[in-house]
């Protein structure tokens, strides 16, 4: 156990009369090893897409909500009623009249 112990750590395996099979497997998994971090970063870049592109989306929900707000606030009666005085236009102070229009079929 002990000298097999030390002819790994001396590299005796990777040189002996059949490492063949020992290079294969080394290289085999050194393969392995790099489509795993490839693909790790790989993953890593979609996280980060994710996360940006997240953000950007409260910003513009944020932004719509923005828009709802002051849509609401320009028109609401009292704030046309305010810009309508500045250029001198003042409401009706006697309320419309309803105009009913009888067609010729009703009668």
């Amino acid at each position: 156990m002990k000298q097999g112990f030390y002819n790994i750590l001396r590299g005796k395996f990777l040189v002996s009369d059949d490492s063949f099979k020992n290079w294969r497997v080394i290289l085999f998994i050194s393969v392995l090893a790099l489509v795993m971090i490839g693909s790790s970063h790989s993953a890593d870049k979609k996280v980060h897409e994710i996360a940006r592109l997240t953000d950007e989306v409260k910003e513009l929900r944020s932004a719509l909500f923005d828009g709802r707000t002051q849509l609401m606030q320009l028109k609401m009666e009292s704030s046309i009623v305010i810009k309508m005085k500045e250029k001198g236009i003042m409401p009706s102070e006697t309320p419309p009249k309803k105009i009913l229009v009888k067609s010729s079929q009703e009668k």
